[in-house]
């Protein structure tokens, strides 16, 4: 149903508009009239038009005068007006207010309906686009939070996989490269830091989790996680690493207040601890921090910087380094390991112009913990007696230069050994998907079934497929099937139909099409080819 407003001062003309839109338009269409600009505007706030026709020559409050203030209400509304006079004396007015058409009295009933089908056709199409967008709301109020849940579980829990974690952020719209985390835990009380029923408190919680989202994105506008047993993780972009005192305050002063919100409406009771800001790569360490302080903090709201549970290092310690360093050794990076390792002992060296006690003792702290990284990931095999000589090795010593290559060799052994270890796990899964592929082409065969057969994830598989292959898994099976398929039709007698279904293939058509692909020739020219 369409609403029509008719504003004129002169009766006869709503009735003759009245009647021509009844009769072209029937009861598609409520009609309204007006005889002045103040009636207009007081029937449109309770009539809601979709049309009007305005008379710009009217007592009292004109016909622009009543667009103008209709419009502020109606964005909308189409306005298409009517009038006896020069047209161009209103057109700069009239366009600013959007007006659609004019119609110049008296009016031509070809013309007036024209007119109308073009208006109805506008309001069509813009209310099937509020539709539309109303749709596409719903659907990413479905959407958006599993994608936040997606990202705070890729960036907490898959930190090996950063690929996952950057489309994660871009998705979101994520520009910056700084953030912090936030836990909230819930309870039925909270006595001395402690909170009672938390399993209850979940339960309950978990109906209401619409309402702790939303408050929470008001308050921090951070990346929600699902609510998982009784706790909610929250991670905050951040503009920069530093994080002033008073800003420190005022976070926890927010979620603080936000807290005691949602005690109010809820009838539960909230614990909240933040962590520091870190880089993207690092927010794990954020984590920890919230969820350590929040469970060892004696308030509703603490902040790791308020009760540290994370090292506190002096300033001058190059942390950054520290992190780069030993990041390199867990990827196997062996050329950024010796980097790093030489950067590193340059900063012992600027500490003290001698080998003290103390540079030495760092050197063997820095090799044993990279030794033991290589020994968790299953680089080396652990002996007792293999670091027989160490101590003696490092005491013996009488140049930075000599404690340097000694401490950048051990540090790049632990990484090169790290290196070979993966790359012997990426080569031996590939090789065994290869084979099984082998095995098995002539079968229905998806990723998603090789991989449960190999017993990793699709996505993982075809990662490491592309990346030690050359190309991709579909690629690499569909190689393999019509290499096949070409011995056969070379070196045998078996009908198309039968090497179509040997190759894998259930429908000979697209078979078809596919050898033509590869090759550049159907099967039977292939083999008339190769007979000729």
């Amino acid at each position: 149903m369409i609403r029509i407003l008719i504003c004129d001062d002169e009766g006869i003309v709503q009735e003759s508009l009245k009647f021509m839109i009844q009769k072209s338009f029937g009861d598609k269409c409520e009609i309204e009239s007006a005889k002045n600009g103040r009636i207009a505007i007081e029937l449109a706030e309770s009539f809601h038009p979709d049309i009007v026709l305005m008379d710009i020559q009217m007592p009292g409050i004109n016909g622009i005068e009543a667009m103008q203030e209709i419009r502020k209400e109606n964005k909308n509304i189409v306005f298409i007006v009517l009038t006896a006079y020069d047209k161009f004396e209103y057109s700069q007015k009239s366009i600013d207010i959007g007006v659609l058409s004019y119609l110049t009295k008296p009016i031509n009933r070809d013309v007036l309906i024209e007119t109308l089908r073009k208006a109805m056709k506008l309001i069509r199409e813009r209310k099937e686009k509020v539709k539309n967008d109303l749709e596409i709301k719903e659907k990413l109020e479905v959407v958006i939070p599993m994608i936040e849940n997606g990202f705070v579980y890729s960036v907490l829990f898959d930190g090996q996989n950063s690929e996952n974690s950057q489309n994660y952020r871009e998705l979101l719209n994520i520009e910056v490269d700084y953030g912090y985390a936030l836990v909230i835990e819930c309870g039925d009380e909270l006595h001395k830091g402690v909170l009672s029923n938390t399993l209850g408190a979940g339960i309950r919680l978990q109906k209401h989790y619409m309402i702790l989202r939303e408050m929470l994105k008001e308050t921090t506008g951070g990346i929600v996680g699902d609510l998982v047993s009784n706790k909610v993780i929250v991670l905050v972009p951040c503009n920069q690493e530093t994080e002033e005192y008073h800003e420190r305050v005022a976070k926890i002063d927010s979620v603080r207040s936000m807290l005691r919100k949602l005690e109010q409406q809820l009838d539960l009771k909230f614990k909240a601890g933040i962590g520091s800001v870190k880089t993207w790569n690092e927010i794990r360490e954020s984590y920890q921090e919230a969820l350590d302080t929040e469970r060892q903090g004696v308030g509703k709201v603490t902040h790791a910087r308020d009760l540290p549970v994370s090292c506190v290092y002096e300033d001058s310690y190059p942390v950054k380094l520290e992190k780069e360093l030993f990041a390199a050794v867990e990827e196997g990076n062996q050329e950024g390991t010796r980097e790093r390792s030489r950067d590193f002992a340059m900063w012992l060296m600027s500490q003290s112009t001698e080998l003290s006690g103390v540079v030495r003792l760092k050197a063997m702290e820095f090799v044993l913990w990279a030794e033991h990284l290589a020994y968790m990931q299953g680089g080396m095999l652990y002996r007792f007696q293999d670091r027989e000589g160490y101590l003696e090795t490092l005491l013996s010593f009488q140049t930075y230069e000599e404690l340097t290559s000694w401490f950048v060799q051990k540090m790049v052994d632990a990484s090169r050994h790290i290196a070979m270890k993966q790359q012997e796990k990426t080569s031996s899964v590939v090789e065994r998907a290869k084979e099984y592929i082998t095995a098995h082409f002539s079968e229905e065969l998806s990723l998603d079934e090789m991989a449960k057969e190999l017993g990793i994830s699709p996505y993982y598989l075809s990662k490491l497929f592309k990346e030690t292959v050359g190309v991709n898994y579909i690629d690499y099976l569909t190689g393999l099937r019509m290499r096949y398929a070409k011995e056969q039709l070379s070196n045998s007698d078996k009908s198309i139909k039968e090497i179509c279904h040997e190759s894998g293939y259930g429908d000979p058509n697209y078979f078809s099409r596919i050898f033509k692909k590869w090759t550049g020739v159907t099967p039977t020219e292939y083999r008339e080819g190769r007979m000729s």
